[in-house]
């Protein structure tokens, strides 16, 4: 069966080579971004495709997308989670109106994308979810604070949905790429919070660099990961989790051996906190 997917942030990077994959593919797809103008440069008109405006922080914008995507092709098979941003800095200098927005995109939108598709893939009793998060999302770094607790989040409802779904043939996969060669470290995707302690001053300097020098150096390609998430799609059994990259593996391999020592190592008081029998 020709399969619909709906895919935010389609403009460029990631979402723009998933556009591309699943359309070359022979899938269905409904193309999302916050300039209608943007994707129609980005992808000229074709069979199969339809480009809908969507800031995935306006509700009720979401709404008619997904109802516009139904009624063109149907159904919904595929819901891509891509769209969101990157907010660095230090957390003492990150502004509560920063961390809101941040929320507002990375978390809320994403929730509210997925709350709006779930009824429709529930009719239909089936259903593929990718929500994007990152390494950011199991390990903690440097000037990116507020960013990790967005991608946390989206972890804890991911890990929890995919339990409350899977009676309905929905799945949910969890998407961690390592550092991929877009424009995420970009000055127009990137935010970095203005200076305001200085005993952060050497530290941000040095961390600011080091995350421009590695921008489009870096080792991930864009158009084989949206090959990967053809192959998850159309996998049998497919990962609640799926670490993108090599650097991805690696990285969280490091990371669960670490947690996996502190465990152990903390045991016997842990185990002490228990009421005695």
């Amino acid at each position: 069966m020709k399969q619909t997917w709906l895919i935010t942030g389609a403009t460029r990077g990631i979402g723009m080579e998933i556009v591309k994959a699943a359309l070359s593919a022979g899938m269905n797809v409904c193309a999302t971004g916050r300039s209608l103008e943007k994707l129609r440069d980005t992808f000229p008109a074709q069979p199969g495709l339809l480009l809908l405006p969507l800031d995935v922080c306006d509700r009720q914008q979401q709404s008619q997308v997904v109802e516009d995507c139904v009624k063109h092709f149907g159904r919904i098979d595929v819901l891509v989670n891509n769209a969101g941003y990157g907010q660095m800095g230090y957390f003492e200098e990150v502004k509560t109106d920063s961390v809101k927005a941040q929320f507002e995109t990375n978390v809320f939108g994403q929730i509210a994308m997925t709350q709006t598709t779930l009824p429709y893939m529930r009719q239909q009793r089936a259903g593929q979810i990718f929500n994007f998060s990152s390494i950011g999302g199991a390990i903690g770094y440097d000037i990116a604070s507020i960013y990790c607790a967005s991608k946390f989040a989206v972890e804890g409802y991911s890990a929890s949905l995919a339990r409350e779904v899977s009676r309905f043939g929905i799945t949910i996969t969890i998407v961690e790429p390592g550092f991929f060669r877009t424009d995420f470290l970009d000055i127009r995707s990137v935010h970095f919070a203005s200076p305001s302690v200085s005993d952060y001053d050497s530290l941000r300097q040095e961390g600011e660099k080091n995350y421009r020098e590695y921008n489009h150096a870096q080792p991930g390609s864009p158009a084989k990961l949206a090959q990967a998430l053809l192959t998850l799609a159309a996998a049998q059994e497919k990962p609640l989790r799926f670490a993108a990259g090599s650097d991805a593996f690696d990285l969280l391999t490091q990371e669960y051996e670490s947690r996996l020592a502190e465990l152990t190592t903390w045991k016997n008081l842990t185990c002490s906190t228990d009421i005695a029998r």
